[in-house]
């Protein structure tokens, strides 16, 4: 039988759902470009997902009660609003910057620079393991979305292509960032998110021109947006507190081939040789990734956070009256020092060095 725990089947699934609704925005919002151009309807994607998981948060404080998951604390605040700057303000600004004196094709070919930005900074800046499998996997990966995104005679490599690889960058910023409160709850962190980046975009939207549109109109990106971006952002969330972020960001870089297929089943667009090829090297990519084994002995720190958990074996804790009775939940706890070997990734409790 086997082993689960050998493999990423807790956060696998979850990076790939969020990488199959962002993929799945981008044919569904593509008709509304002419109605809306690409800033207003950046900001209302935004801004629809912040909206949607607003009245997700309502219902469920209105209806369910206390939440399991963690709620933000002031703490986090900083980290949510470099974040939220990095990824929300700055990456979408230099895009449109870019675009707008850059060709669509060599545009299309930079955007996969994010996944490989996300991953550089994991590796570089924040220490995250990485060895020869996972890079093997990594770089199979981007590979195919390269070649999904590569058109003949793509050209234009000066200040809009360096605009868009800084859009990359920023957005690189912003899923390492967002590692660092992934303990807290991601329905908060992505309506957050979603409210300040798509009221900035619109506004600023407004400001260079934009024209009123239908309610029909708002209601289609809304809906998008809210699905695209919103739960997207919620399921990559969850998969950086399982995975951590250089093997959430290699899933999600998966997204272009699952906007191709569903491309091709919405608009009746041809099956080519390039999208099986590019469709062969992701999945190499992903089986290299889901079968990594990465165990040694480490030792945890004495460590106090809240996140939502179970009591398992990095969880041996006494609770407090008040504190919550069934699992999985969440209260503040403190973690004594431990020394064990078994397999692990880099979620909340496997941070260490190597």
């Amino acid at each position: 039988m086997l082993d689960r725990s050998h493999i990423a089947w807790r956060g696998a699934p979850l990076a790939l759902a969020s990488a199959l609704l962002f993929g799945a925005s981008v044919p569904l919002a593509k008709p509304l470009l002419n109605e809306l151009g690409p800033w207003l309807l950046a900001g209302l994607l935004y801004l629809g997902s912040g909206l949607g998981l607003a009245a997700l948060e309502l219902f469920r404080r209105l209806f369910r009660g206390r939440s399991p998951e963690a709620p933000l604390r002031r703490a986090d605040l900083k980290w949510l609003a470099l974040a939220t700057v990095s990824g929300g303000l700055v990456g979408p600004v230099l895009l449109m910057t870019g675009l707008a004196v850059t060709k669509a094709s060599t545009a299309a070919l930079l955007l996969n620079l994010e996944g490989l930005a996300t991953m550089a900074i994991a590796w570089i800046v924040f220490r995250e393991n990485v060895d020869r499998r996972l890079l093997i996997g990594a770089f199979a990966i981007l590979a195919g979305a390269i070649l999904l995104s590569w058109q003949a005679g793509a050209a234009g490599f000066g200040f809009g292509a360096l605009a868009i690889a800084g859009a990359c960058v920023a957005w690189g910023i912003d899923n390492n960032l967002t590692r660092k409160i992934s303990g807290s709850s991601p329905v908060q962190i992505a309506m957050v998110k979603g409210l300040v980046a798509g009221t900035v975009n619109v506004a600023i939207s407004f400001w260079i021109g934009a024209k009123p549109v239908s309610w029909a109109i708002l209601g289609a990106a809304g809906s998008i947006g809210f699905l695209g971006y919103g739960v997207s952002l919620v399921l990559f969330v969850l998969g950086l507190r399982h995975l951590g972020t250089a093997r959430t960001s290699a899933y999600f870089s998966t997204a272009p081939f699952m906007g191709a297929a569903i491309a091709i089943a919405m608009f009746h667009e041809p099956l080519t040789v390039r999208l099986l090829i590019a469709a062969l090297l992701m999945g190499v990519g992903v089986y290299f990734h889901l079968t990594e084994v990465h165990q040694h002995e480490h030792t945890h720190d004495a460590l106090e956070h809240e996140h939502r958990h179970v009591h398992d074996e990095h969880h041996q804790h006494s609770h407090a009256a008040d504190d919550p009775k069934g699992e999985p939940h969440t209260h503040w706890h403190q973690h004594s020092p431990l020394t064990h070997a078994h397999p692990h990734y880099p979620d909340l409790h496997h941070r260490h060095r190597h």
